[in-house]
């Protein structure tokens, strides 16, 4: 199996540099600040002309929990058909109960409406109360992948937790760590866990041509994904062996 990079963007600048540096998918958000939210319409429709290399946008319409109202629950569903209509090969989504569990009847139905994209159940993982019975869940409905941290903060943090998912698992789904991965702890990760895919924002401190900002400008997030990390992971990935 080949170990497989993907990089969550929340621009199109951070898009693009995932794509040159050699990731090999995309996580594509807005509002990164907020944990990712679904970009928009006009964000889908220029990454399907300037990316070559696949991108699942993330459907979550809102910041906060992931216990949505039916309202909210209807504007994922037209997201996903969106992201169908244009063409995006992914999506990437999850929904929680009031008390912690995965709601399986949701997203059912928007695994259903995803026809033949793929599927990734985002970090709403981690706040299921019941990750072992949770995970079995989101095998049950299709998913493809599952991105945790294993509970914690960073994933680093919860590699006993991972290795275990990852055994759970086996074959039938891909669990991919993010949370705090970089070029410094990947290969501790992958030697560690077990997993073959791996989740990173790389990012690295924009530069704002060395001039301080207003203070009414919001620079809660001043980061890009970095095509020079990105390319340091791959390096690290590539040269690394899957099989030992």
């Amino acid at each position: 199996m080949k170990y497989t990079l993907e990089i969550c963007a929340g621009s199109l600048l951070s898009a693009l540099n995932a794509q040159q540096g050699g990731a090999d998918r995309v996580e594509l958000c807005d509002n990164l600040y907020e944990g990712g939210t679904t970009p928009s319409y006009g964000m889908i429709k220029t990454c399907i002309s300037l990316l070559d290399i696949p991108f699942f946008p993330i459907i979550r319409p809102r910041g906060g929990d992931f216990v949505y109202s039916d309202a909210e629950f209807d504007v994922m569903k037209e997201d996903i058909l969106t992201c169908s209509l244009l063409g995006c090969e992914g999506v990437v989504f999850g929904i929680l109960r009031q008390d912690g569990t995965i709601d399986s009847e949701r997203c059912a139905e928007l695994a259903a409406i995803s026809g033949s994209m793929q599927l990734t159940f985002h970090r709403a993982f981690d706040r299921c109360i019941d990750r072992e019975n949770g995970l079995e869940s989101i095998i049950d409905m299709g998913f493809h992948r599952v991105l945790t941290s294993g509970g914690a903060d960073q994933a680093e943090g919860a590699i006993p937790e991972l290795g275990r998912l990852v055994k759970q698992a086996g074959s039938r789904i891909s669990i991919m760590p993010g949370s705090g991965i970089t070029h410094h702890n990947l290969l501790t990760m992958a030697d560690m866990t077990g997993a073959f895919e791996f989740h990173s924002t790389a990012k690295k401190k924009i530069d704002l041509e060395n001039k301080t900002p207003p203070k009414n400008l919001d620079t809660q997030y001043p980061y890009e994904t970095d095509v020079s990390i990105v390319a340091k992971m791959r390096a690290i990935l590539d040269a690394a062996d899957p099989l030992r």
